[in-house]
């Protein structure tokens, strides 16, 4: 049996997710039922949950401070929000995930699914502290990124990737400081959310960061990145290629 808390301060909601869990996810049970920061942190501490449902914006704050007052939660935590660019961009960053409103009973099972699929503490302990850290950092390009592999689980700055390379249904990541880490994710995921962080796609294989370029061999059609390797351009992405790097 899973022991949930939800923390929202819209009524609906709180009483949507009640009925959504009771009638398909009868393994999960509601222990308590919070409307902001306070209550909320009041019921995790009295009721230990395995599970909290967090809402971001509350009247006293956000689920963000909420999660501030814990140390290293011991508890999974699904947020649960309206759409909000920059939030859910955070969450994709830590690779931690999220419930769009309004709800649905598909999504929400998924999401529970997961939730009781992912690994132990010390991992959700790392995304959650890379969540909080990009929560408070404006800037997109000093973001933290979660990178994981069979075996490790790694929090990267975003600077210090050079690029990203197609390896079938996994992608290499190539950092500054020489290492590399293979990933099981598609390159297309990481495409679809750092581009706002400077990375282009210029090859239906790699994906790469354009402050990391050290020039570009138009004859060969190819860039030398700044740790000196050499990546293809594709010819269709060419223009674009040499119109950012005269922006730079």
């Amino acid at each position: 049996m899973i022991r949930a808390v939800i923390i929202d301060d819209e009524t609906n909601n709180q009483e949507l997710i009640s009925n959504l869990l009771k009638h398909y996810a009868a393994h999960v049970e509601v222990l308590a039922v919070a409307d902001s920061v306070k209550s909320g942190y009041k019921a995790i501490q009295e009721h230990k949950p395995n599970l909290v449902f967090l809402d971001i914006q509350m009247p006293d704050g956000n689920g963000f401070d909420l999660l501030r007052l814990f140390d290293k939660p011991d508890f999974k935590v699904l947020f649960v929000t309206a759409h909000e660019e920059f939030a859910i961009q955070a969450f994709k960053y830590s690779a931690l995930d999220y419930l769009l409103k309004p709800l649905s009973p598909g999504n929400l099972l998924a999401a529970v699914k997961k939730a009781e699929e992912s690994l132990g503490h010390d991992e959700l302990n790392l995304k959650l502290k890379t969540l909080l850290d990009n929560i408070s950092e404006p800037s997109r390009q000093k973001r933290k990124i979660i990178l994981k592999t069979l075996e490790r689980i790694y929090s990267v700055d975003v600077n210090d990737i050079i690029r990203f390379e197609s390896d079938g249904g996994y992608t290499k990541v190539y950092l500054t400081d020489g290492t590399r880490i293979m990933v099981s994710r598609i390159l297309k995921e990481f495409d679809d959310f750092l581009s706002e962080a400077g990375f282009v796609r210029i090859h239906h294989s790699h994906l790469i960061n354009i402050n990391q370029v050290y020039f570009f061999e138009k004859s060969e059609s190819h860039l030398v990145m700044k740790d000196q390797s050499v990546v293809p351009v594709s010819n269709r992405k060419k223009d674009h290629v040499l119109e950012l790097l005269n922006m730079i």
